[in-house]
């Protein structure tokens, strides 16, 4: 079982950053695919961000590209999504998600482990 700890997020005005973290314990952290997905209210669940076990392979949704930055910290046993140039459709609830099937997958089924959740509102 990984349990997923979430935290960062908040109000921000548009254009400015946030950072969120995700981070678990144990020895298996690196064997993860990590995303990002977030849930606007009254909307589908939706994409953000995945990186590979390595770090090496970054995926993002269009709606974020060039301003959304995943990352991850195998030592660290944490996964980050720093998030420059926000704007008011940014607002949303972030979860981060782990699994080991699919590397950058874009579905939230294809991840076996989910965050807690974190606001993230940007206000215009």
């Amino acid at each position: 079982q990984v349990q997923l700890v979430q935290s960062g997020g908040g109000l921000v005005q548009a254009g400015g950053s946030l950072r969120l973290s995700c981070a678990t314990s144990g020895r298996t952290f690196s064997t993860y695919n990590m995303g990002w997905f977030r849930q606007a209210p009254g909307k589908e669940r939706e994409f953000v961000a995945a990186v590979s076990r390595s770090g090496g392979g970054m995926y993002y949704a269009d709606s974020v590209k060039g301003r959304f930055t995943i990352s991850r910290d195998n030592a660290k046993n944490t996964a980050y999504l720093q998030m420059n140039s926000l704007k008011p459709e940014d607002t949303a609830v972030y979860y981060c998600a782990a699994g080991r099937r699919y590397t950058g997958s874009t579905y939230g089924d294809h991840y076996d482990y989910w965050g807690q959740g974190t606001q993230v509102t940007v206000s215009s």
